[in-house]
């Protein structure tokens, strides 16, 4: 795998986010592009999650999707988390660190970097009557939590966050005029599906597309789009790694 010299790739993450990726495309040569097409806003209404957060020890297992989940939650804890008794599960390398740099005791985190993988890891649990909460953005697919209720859990999920489109997305967006940049990554569906409902699906069949994983790839081609490098293992590190191997 090679360097990226001189390419022009564009990164969609949320403004906070966006130099844990566009670091590395730097160091190796690209000039990066931001244009973030997600900004992290509170919850329409915080009461459900801070009322959660106050009861935190009601719970038996905490499902932490997303490092903005658990920001969110941390901020409306009454206490320190390092004082909750309950077992704490994640998505992603990621997650887990925030999660454990936040104070919890991690005990579980799938090797495979999806929401649905925690089904498979916890379906070895006796989760029968066991309460199961969820803080999550304000859109997100019910697939875990219906599933969890199958193996008799009793599960929450409580709006943590809400994704939404930045103020400067569409100054921003102008970076799809000619010449077009070589590059756009996806690290979610959210990020896909704004930025195309902001420019359209045809600038975008212009540049090559690299996402972070299959269900953002889905989303992409949803969109009759296609996708040219998938991160292997569903990290920001993992997309560039797709992009040099394609490059």
């Amino acid at each position: 795998m090679g360097r990226l010299d001189g390419l022009r790739i564009v990164v969609t993450r949320a403004a906070h986010q966006a130099e844990e990726l566009a670091r590395p495309l730097r160091e190796l040569g690209a000039d990066v592009l931001l244009v973030p097409v997600i900004g992290i806003a509170p919850p329409a209404d915080p009461a459900p999650l801070r009322e959660a957060a106050g009861r935190v020890d009601e719970y038996d297992w905490i499902l932490f999707t997303s490092v903005n989940a658990v920001t969110a939650f941390v901020a409306m804890l009454p206490s320190s988390p390092a004082e909750c008794r309950i077992r704490i599960a994640t998505v992603g390398a990621a997650t887990h660190h925030a999660a454990e740099a936040n104070g919890f005791a991690v005990a579980l985190t799938p090797e495979r970097y999806v929401a649905e993988s925690l089904v498979e890891a916890l379906a070895g649990e006796d989760l029968k009557g066991q309460r199961i909460l969820i803080p999550s953005a304000a859109v997100t697919r019910d697939v875990v939590p219906a599933e969890l209720r199958k193996l008799g859990a009793h599960v929450d999920v409580v709006e943590a966050y809400r994704n939404v489109m930045p103020s400067e997305a569409a100054e921003r967006a102008a970076a799809f005029r000619e010449p077009y940049p070589d590059w756009v990554t996806f690290a979610s569906s959210s990020a896909a599906d704004n930025l195309i409902r902001l420019i359209g699906s045809e600038p975008l069949r212009k540049v090559k597309i690299a996402t972070i994983g299959p269900i953002t790839s889905a989303t992409v081609r949803k969109h009759g789009l296609e996708v040219a490098a998938e991160a292997e293992i569903q990290t920001v590190e993992g997309m560039v790694r797709a992009i040099r191997k394609h490059a």
